[in-house]
């Protein structure tokens, strides 16, 4: 994948206030938003609703995963598998041109934990809430309470990874595993790598950035496990001097290299969107060393004047990409051909 080279967009807190950056690089002033995966591409549309229209990419990165978390699928939002205990955990992080940031984690029964992540962001000094508090929050915020019970299709995984596994709940019988085994299988049956976070990142007509992150981890994963999905730094980050950044694939190998703030770090040192991606990737892979044949990691990036580029471990990872010329599916390159 060769990075493409757009130039800025959209609306921001202050509708007036076009961003320093874009009037000193003379850039003329044009939309887009890229997300991760396929599912990228409906979200996609979600969200160019309110970037065409001049909104702000704050607003349209929360409305377009929100699409992704409405969806019955294997990885994000409540339909998706759960951990290793029977309950869908879910995480997401939003951040916007200001370095405002929310975050949540290990949040149970609530539809859009991106829009908790942003009432986090928006109503309270702090970053992050995970667990019951989380819950509590977005109770109090006016969210409602929705079912526990698992959707036909993840009931059905969960059993079939039960009986295969042979794994029992520490609740019904303790584990006899010095290794605290089994834990989340690196694929999932049908061959697909067992993480497909959505994350997405929007620059609007007044040359803002925002971005977002949203999953529920991978499935069967330990009680209590989180990924770099809601962590800002690793699963996203956002500098509107310099460019924005989402991660997707293995969260503790993106985690360990605080992934997403190193990419835009490296393009604040001069690399193009694809090569700061790239640069990460080498670093997880020299990290890994053998090991890292058995993981995905994927970095997908945003340059402040429009330029996207992205890198992965292993061929496959895919990206939505969206402005006024074009809407399309791209292949990333990648480490291992």
């Amino acid at each position: 994948m060769q990075s493409l080279t757009l130039l800025s967009a959209g609306a921001a807190i202050h509708p007036s206030k076009v961003s320093a950056q874009s009037k000193k690089a003379g850039l003329v002033n044009k939309p887009l938003v890229i997300s991760t995966w396929d599912a990228g591409l409906l979200a996609n549309k979600k969200a160019w609703t309110i970037l065409q229209k001049g909104g702000r990419a704050l607003d349209a990165v929360e409305e377009g995963v929100k699409e992704t978390e409405s969806s019955l699928n294997c990885c994000v939002g409540l339909g998706a598998n759960p951990d290793r205990d029977g309950h869908v955990t879910l995480d997401a992080c939003i951040m916007d041109e200001y370095h405002n940031c929310g975050a949540v984690a290990f949040l149970e029964r609530i539809k859009h934990p991106i829009s908790v992540a942003r009432r986090v962001m928006e109503k309270t000094p702090h970053v992050f809430l995970v667990g019951e508090g989380a819950q509590q929050f977005a109770v109090s915020e006016g969210f409602s309470l929705e079912s526990p019970e698992l959707s036909p299709a993840a009931e059905a995984a969960y059993k079939n990874w039960l009986q295969k596994s042979n794994y029992k709940s520490p609740s019904i019988n303790v584990e006899n595993k010095k290794d605290h085994g089994p834990f989340a299988p690196y694929r999932l049956e049908n061959g697909e790598w067992n993480h497909d976070t959505i994350g997405m990142l929007a620059l609007d007509k007044s040359g803002n950035l925002s971005g977002s992150c949203t999953t529920s981890g991978a499935g069967f994963k330990m009680r209590g496990r989180v990924g770099d999905s809601p962590i800002i730094g690793a699963g996203l980050f956002v500098d509107n001097e310099v460019g924005a950044c989402v991660a997707t694939g293995q969260g503790e190998d993106v985690i360990r290299v605080a992934g997403a703030s190193s990419v835009v770090g490296l393009m604040r040192g001069g690399l193009t969107p694809e090569e700061a991606c790239k640069k990460m990737i080498e670093r997880i892979v020299s990290i890994k060393k053998d090991k890292v044949k058995d993981i995905q990691v994927a970095f997908l990036a945003i340059s402040h004047r429009g330029e996207v580029g992205a890198f992965s471990i292993h061929p496959g990872f895919t990206f939505a990409f969206r402005s006024e010329d074009a809407e399309e599916l791209k292949k990333a390159n990648s480490w291992f051909k």
